[in-house]
Parts: C-alpha cells; sequence; structure tokens
C-alpha cells in the first residue's frame, strides 16, 4: 500500500514541477517571452488568458493531491512505528529468576523492585543484599 502510494507521490511531484515550469514569471522573461511561443497569434493553442487560467488550476489541483498524499504517507508512517513499552516485553525490566539449584547467568541477580523490598525487610527469609555507599 505504501508504495503504491509514494509511486503516486513522485509522479504527482514530477508533475507538478513540469506544470510550474510551462507557466510564465510574472518578472519579464518566461518560456514564452522568446522564440515565439507564448502569445502566438488567434490560432495558437492556448491564448494568454487560457493558458494562465488552466495551468493555475492544474497546479492547483496538482498541489492539493502532492499535500493528501504528503499527509497520507505520514499517517502510514506513524501507525508502522508504534512505540513499544518495556512492560510489555515478557519478563519485563528484570531478567527471569533462576531456578533452585541453578546459577543465575553474569548480572542476573535480583530486579530493583526485588532489592528495594529486601532493603525495606519485606520479605524476612531472604538474604540481605549489601548497601554500597
Amino acid at each position: 500500500m505504501q508504495t503504491v502510494i509514494i509511486i503516486i507521490h513522485l509522479l504527482i511531484v514530477l508533475s507538478l514541477v513540469g506544470v510550474v515550469l510551462l507557466q510564465r514569471s510574472e518578472g519579464g522573461i518566461g518560456m514564452g517571452a522568446g522564440g515565439g511561443g507564448g502569445g502566438g497569434g488567434p490560432g495558437g493553442f492556448m491564448t494568454g488568458r487560457g493558458s494562465a487560467s488552466a495551468l493555475t488550476r492544474a497546479t492547483a489541483i496538482l498541489a492539493a493531491a502532492f499535500f493528501a498524499t504528503s499527509l497520507t504517507l505520514a499517517i502510514l508512517a506513524g501507525q508502522a512505528s508504534q512505540p513499544t513499552s518495556v512492560f510489555d516485553a515478557p519478563g519485563g525490566l528484570t531478567a527471569p529468576p533462576a531456578q533452585p539449584g541453578e546459577e543465575a547467568p553474569d548480572g542476573a541477580g535480583p530486579g530493583i523492585l526485588e532489592q528495594l523490598q529486601r532493603q525495606q525487610g519485606d520479605e524476612p527469609d531472604s538474604p540481605q543484599v549489601p548497601q554500597s555507599r
């Protein structure tokens, strides 16, 4: 889905660049100023006012489509990367407890909650953890 919208977005971008480059500049020398391509005679494809309004309308439509595809891509990107919580992970913040008779791996001691409970004496039969100061 996202790939299709990106391709449509790129086609809109290329079309928008082309339409903007076809427009006549306000400052003087535009695409039609030299070589007789712009204001042509009555037999020209598009005359002054008709081409300006058609190109302006096409620019507005392409700009709206560009905005819509940009917004859609931003929403899809936001949904694809939902933030995760450490509380949702199996095991939470602590490592799984060691089984009786099995040594705990290095660095996998009791979690913070167990250490705080031991310091306050909530578990009378558990060994006290020495405090480092």
